[in-house]
């Protein structure tokens, strides 16, 4: 993307990343208040003209369009300029905003100047675009997998499609052009997002109707983490994706419970995605999804923040006897996850001064009254389970007990997955998989229903809770797509060390955005085996939340509510920081009359009871129909070509900079070091085993500095800013820095070692442990024997080189020599290497296998059959 200046309008020139193809967006910069933009709709190739038109100007260098925007005066057009790769599914990039650029449209020869205009734009970048918002150019972040991957089978009529780059093969790019061949065309679908987890729905408002849907790029709020595990080298993805609605979104004690529309505070729908890596297409690629939802309790409720307590005190508002805003609620929730609905309640149940009890108290009996209207094998589950009491409790073990709700969670939703059951799973049954619920397909399984987890804050219980059903449902994943043979995944294992903290980075990022602190009860907490240090670290964090909310929420709010244009700046009205309160912004039934009633009885949406347990959002009806637009496309198409998008040919990379090679890898983060131990990410280690726990028990900070000045290989000494920091002296990352470099040095030993440098070579693994032999001893005669032979052998072959063959063959006849090769090639040098020949039997192993990663896959011959059938025979039989 790139911006062009002129004095009276603005060329925003949009382009593929080969620069092979061209958008050209006009925006007007003689309306002082109107927004007027010109788009032809029309992509075009970069011709001559083109080129040097582009060329003759400087121009900003882009990534993509965020929205526009106007306060008191004229728009301002919202550009992200800097982007980060966060993730990949499928071939498809998501990407993370890393800086924003905020630019004036009107010129100012035309500018109307407002003195309160500075003030709005300081409130609106409060919102910091570079910190957790996400967006991708071909993959619908705002719906699910399992959404994306059941619209590619929704039957669409010819008549709906779009015309859309039917042109041949030298139009795009193609590393691999073929003369002489038609050139295929493919159609591909487009959804409309869902705008309930859309930020910037509002600011693409104005222009949605004038430009192109190409021009049109969504951005989601939230988290986004992606690791890689390594089964024995098999790649497999572990995705996390995190959605926050923008609908009644806000700070932590300033948006409490539900409004008038059904929407929630803190209402967070996180996606755990697997991925079998070793194929990437998202056609042919093994998947497998499982949903979560986190949000307050769906009743009118609040806390006031006046009287400066830790924990001011819960009022219900309004009297709902009906339960009119839980109705709206769960209505959204069974059209986008169907049923069945389970609610896990983590509130207080028993508390000498009523607390959290208020909400359970209101709560239960809204459920109760919802039920009494629906079908009985639809209603919705509730569970309400005390975890903060039975956290105290020493007899009581609280994760056991989540275990238990999450198995049974797992059970009735089922999850997403894009492929059938393996044959194996008939030949070995597992009796927890024949329970599982969900929906079962021809091509896989759908998850039917949702569990929707809540504390008061929905923080810190409810992220422990999130994870212990994310690890069943893991479990469960990894044996759909068979890595596993049973769907039963152990504690202190590297799989699911790395998924624990893939879900800690999840649980910090979202505390911080709603309640200005990082997580203060942890995973380990309720496992009882945090050090010592994490319970400082909590009070900072407690301390930390405690003044977020008290001096710097209203603030937050303030930009929140500007940024997704709940409050929209007018002359007539008073401005934002002059209105007592934001509740009158998002419950819109108090400032209007609603025109229809919602029923009490029939409080779901028509359609939705007919099509359950699936989501009616994933329905194939006519409703969902019309909001798909088909477009044909060529099938070498840059938008859709996954090898162009991955491994860009166009363009000079750099193999360690690619995203593959900088995410988190189990076989490096957390395998152990140690030859000999079980490679397999599934094997229950200790907690001194694993690759962060060794290197991060290492001596304190001037132990290790003074190893490095006592090393022959060391390397330069830490920066001022790694030692002054006080507050991090503790911290688990600088630990693990400092205990790899010193295990990579050598120690030199000193006429007179300190006790330190003496305590840290003992804290050494032995030299047997980590080469597999003893160094020191001395080698045993065959070994030296084999050791001269070869020395021998180096000898000839030098002497092959110089004198004539005759000559050397009577030569090592008389040495009674027997010369075998080492290599099949020529030469072992990686210079000299020629390749070999690659034979006919080997190409049709090749070919099938590129064939079978297509979706192609061949019929089993009779040989194959019986090597398959003996194979069964001599293993089960």
């Amino acid at each position: 993307l790139k911006l062009l200046n002129y004095s009276k309008e603005y060329f925003l020139v949009g382009s593929n990343n080969a620069q092979t193809k061209h958008r050209v967006l006009k925006i007007d910069r003689t309306e002082p208040r109107d927004l007027v933009i010109i788009d032809d709709k029309v992509s075009c190739s970069q011709s001559s003209q083109t080129r040097v038109t582009l060329n003759a100007f400087n121009f900003s260098a882009l990534s993509c369009l965020s929205g526009f925007v106007r306060f008191l005066e004229g728009y301002y057009i919202v550009l992200i300029t800097k982007r980060r790769r966060m993730a990949d599914i499928g071939g498809h990039s998501i990407y993370k905003i890393e800086d924003t650029n905020m630019i004036y449209i009107p010129n100012d020869s035309v500018r109307v100047t407002h003195p309160d205009e500075a003030r709005y734009v300081r409130i609106f970048q409060n919102v910091d675009l570079s910190s957790n918002f996400y967006f991708s150019y071909s993959y619908d972040l705002s719906h699910s997998l399992q959404c994306n991957m059941t619209l590619l089978q929704m039957p669409c009529d010819a008549g709906e499609s779009e015309e859309l780059n039917t042109s041949g093969r030298q139009d795009s790019f193609d590393i691999f052009e073929e003369e002489g061949l038609p050139t295929p065309v493919v159609h591909g679908l487009i959804n409309e997002p869902y705008a309930k987890y859309v930020w910037n729905v509002r600011l693409l408002e104005k222009v949605k109707d004038i430009v192109h849907p190409d021009w049109l790029l969504y951005i989601i709020h939230g988290f986004c983490g992606q690791s890689k595990l390594l089964i024995y080298g098999r790649p497999v993805h572990v995705t996390l994706i995190a959605r926050r609605s923008s609908r009644f979104a806000g700070t932590r004690f300033l948006k409490r419970g539900a409004n008038c529309e059904g929407d929630v505070a803190n209402e967070v729908e996180t996606e755990q995605i697997i991925h079998d890596a070793s194929v990437m297409s998202l056609t042919a690629g093994s998947f497998s999804s499982c949903v979560q939802v986190r949000g307050s309790v769906p009743l009118y409720w609040s806390q006031d923040i006046s009287t400066m307590m830790p924990k001011p005190p819960i009022r219900l508002d309004q009297a709902d006897p009906y339960a009119h805003v839980a109705a709206l609620h769960f209505d959204q929730m069974l059209q986008r996850f169907g049923s069945p609905i389970i609610i896990l309640n983590l509130v207080k149940k028993r508390e000498k001064r009523k607390h959290e009890k208020i909400l359970s108290e209101e709560f239960y009996p809204a459920i109760t009254n919802l039920n009494q209207f629906l079908p009985p094998e639809h209603g919705i589950e509730y569970i309400a389970w005390d975890m903060a009491r039975y956290t105290k409790s020493k007899l009581c073990n609280v994760l056991d007990r989540l275990s238990m709700i999450a198995e049974n969670v797992v059970k009735r939703t089922g999850f997403f997955v894009n492929r059938p059951d393996f044959y194996c799973h008939t030949l070995r049954p597992d009796e927890r998989w024949g329970d599982l619920g969900g929906k079962v397909t021809p091509n896989g399984r759908l998850q039917t229903g949702v569990l929707r987890t809540n504390c008061v804050d929905c923080l810190d219980r409810t992220n422990t809770a999130q994870f212990m059903v994310g690890k069943c449902a893991l479990a469960y994943q990894l044996y759909a797509l068979g890595m596993i043979d049973k769907p039963k995944l152990q504690f202190d294992t590297d799989c699911i060390r790395l998924f624990e903290e893939l879900y800690e980075d999840h649980g910090d990022t979202l505390s911080l955005q709603y309640g200005g602190s990082q997580l203060v009860h942890r995973v380990k907490t309720y496992r009882k085996i945090a050090p010592w240090t994490q319970h400082s670290k909590d009070i900072m964090q407690t301390l930390s939340r405690y003044y977020s909310n008290a001096f710097s929420d209203a603030d937050r709010q303030d930009a929140i509510n500007l940024f997704l244009q709940v409050f929209q700046p007018s002359e007539s009205k008073p401005h934002l920081w002059e209105l007592p309160t934001d509740f009158y912004l998002h419950h819109s039934d108090t400032m209007v009359l609603p025109h229809q009633q919602h029923s009490y009885t029939h409080w779901w949406t028509d359609g939705v009871l007919t099509f359950l347990p699936s989501p009616y959002d994933e329905a194939h009806c006519e409703k969902n129909r019309r909001k798909v637009t088909v477009k044909r496309v060529n099938r070498f198409d840059e938008s859709i070509d996954i090898y162009t998008e991955i491994f860009k040919p166009y363009e000079l990379t750099s193999f360690d900079d690619t995203f593959s090679i900088a995410m988190t890898n189990s076989a490096r983060e957390f395998m152990p070091k140690t030859v000999g131990l079980d490679p397999s990410p599934f094997t229950v280690r200790k907690p001194d085993e694993s690759a962060k726990s060794v290197l991060g028990s290492k001596s304190s900070k001037e132990e290790a500095v003074l190893q490095r000045k006592t090393a022959a290989s060391a390397p330069p000494p830490p920066s001022e800013e790694q030692i002054s920091s006080s507050s991090e002296d503790d911290s688990e990352e600088e630990r693990e820095d400092e205990g790899t470099a010193s295990q990579r040095s050598t120690p030199i030993r000193l006429s007179e070692p300190s006790d330190s440098v003496r305590a840290h070579e003992q804290r050494l693994p032995p030299v047997r442990e980590t080469y597999g032999l003893n160094l020191l001893a001395i080698p045993p005669d065959e070994d030296i024997l084999i050791y001269h032979r070869s020395e021998i052998q180096e000898k000839l072959f030098n002497i092959i080189t110089i004198y004539n063959s005759c000559f050397l063959c009577e030569y090592v006849l008389n040495c009674n020599l027997f010369l075998a090769p080492v290599s099949l090639f020529p030469s072992d040098s990686i210079y000299e290497v020629s390749a070999p020949e690659v034979d006919i039997q080997s190409r049709e192993v090749f070919e099938c296998h590129v064939q079978t990663g297509r979706g192609w896959v061949r019929t089993l011959c009779q040989e194959d059959v019986l090597m398959y059938r003996e194979y069964i025979k001599n293993r089960y039989m």
